[in-house]
């Protein structure tokens, strides 16, 4: 992200050309059709990646002979021009991943835990060639979500990422109905501050809801629990949520050819949740800068390693965090402060690996550094007069 010099050449911009020349796009074809798969935010969600690099990274594209287009869920899509992706900003058009219904897809066999199958995205499934191009952050779910969750998650149909995908947890009890009261449940439920927990008496029914849990760091219903031991918080429970997006990416993956894949993170205004919130938040990990590889795996890893280097800005934390855990004798990733230590961004990259997606070992080579631009012969050159170009 530094550069030595205020030039063109020591840019964020230069170094993400550079970078691309690197992942050479030459093993495109003509005529192939891209796609520039992101997640393009809700409502006000402007944190996602700024439409200047998008462009950048489809004029490449196009420079191949290729035709690029940007694709999500179609609400995404369709409300995009509200934060800035238009055909006209982008270079290329934008469309919706699994039709204008969100029901365009393909049946996919998942066979993990209680999902059998699931409908891949359509549009996605039919490319020729695919851009990975995700936003890096922190989410309540998995920890940390990128270029894995992009697919894993955003590659298929709506009912499936919603009922199937989000609600994996619920494949491991969360509680054994024989051991709690209605009486048990009440305290339950009253014990955690979020009111992450639901009691409904007529079915004794209990619901936990993991997926916003801030495991670990919180627990307040298992020290209610203590004495009756109804509650199951394993972190194996937390972990399958990462293994269904290890498995969606690996089918997604399949119907590519290896040559034909890209994927580049964007580590930069990282927010404590995810896209998905439809909100501005604020930035609690200083910008990076921007990761790529042929190699999913890897460029997870080695996004996940760089945050970790970092710490938190702790006077940007959204006071809801209400159990951020703040303790310098404690080795946590700057996320697992945030979410718990169940919630470990690392798991992403060990499912991944598992499912014969990448490896978690590579090399981290830094593109145009600034020790390098600072040495470097150039001026800086200003748009002195109105130009067209």
């Amino acid at each position: 992200m530094n550069h030595g010099q205020i030039a063109q050449f020591a840019s964020l911009a230069n170094k993400l050309d550079k970078m691309i020349e690197s992942l050479d796009f030459s093993t495109l074809s003509k005529k192939d059709k891209v796609a520039v798969k992101m997640h393009l935010g809700f409502t006000d969600g402007a944190q996602t990646i700024h439409p200047f690099y998008v462009r950048r990274v489809v004029e490449k594209i196009k420079e191949t002979g290729a035709y690029p287009y940007v694709t999500d869920n179609p609400t995404a899509v369709y409300n995009a021009a509200h934060r800035g992706y238009t055909q006209e900003t982008c270079g290329c058009p934008l469309i919706p991943i699994a039709g204008i219904k969100d029901l365009y897809g393909y049946e996919t066999e998942i066979n993990y835990r209680n999902v059998d199958t699931m409908n891949m995205a359509g549009v996605l499934h039919d490319s020729d060639a695919l851009v990975n191009l995700s936003h890096v952050k922190a989410q309540n779910n998995v920890g940390y979500a990128a270029a894995l969750k992009n697919l894993g998650v955003g590659g298929y149909n709506g009912s499936d990422r919603f009922r199937k995908i989000h609600e994996i947890f619920n494949s491991i009890p969360s509680w054994d109905p024989g051991k709690c009261t209605p009486e048990h449940a009440g305290r339950l439920v009253e014990s955690c501050p979020y009111g992450y927990i639901k009691y409904d008496e007529e079915k004794h029914d209990l619901v936990v809801s993991r997926g916003r849990c801030y495991n670990g760091n919180c627990f307040e219903c298992m020290e209610a629990d203590r004495e009756v031991g109804c509650l199951n918080m394993d972190p194996e429970a937390f972990e399958t949520f990462h293994e269904i997006i290890a498995i969606g990416t690996k089918k997604v993956l399949e119907t590519f050819d290896d040559e034909k894949l890209f994927h580049i993170n964007f580590l930069m205004d990282m927010t404590p949740t995810c896209d998905c919130m439809g909100i501005i938040q604020p930035q609690v990990i200083p910008d990076i800068g921007i990761t790529g590889s042929r190699d999913i795996v890897a460029v997870e890893q080695a996004s996940i390693d760089l945050i970790g280097e970092e710490e938190l800005i702790y006077g940007k934390v959204p006071p809801y965090f209400k159990h951020l855990n703040t303790d310098p004798t404690v080795d946590l990733h700057p996320f697992q402060r945030l979410w718990g230590p169940l919630k470990d961004p690392y798991n992403v990259t060990k499912y991944g690996e598992k499912h014969g997606l990448g490896s978690r070992s590579y090399e981290l080579v830094e593109i145009l550094p600034a020790e390098e631009t600072l040495n470097m012969e150039g001026r800086h050159s200003y748009e002195r007069g109105p130009s067209f170009t």
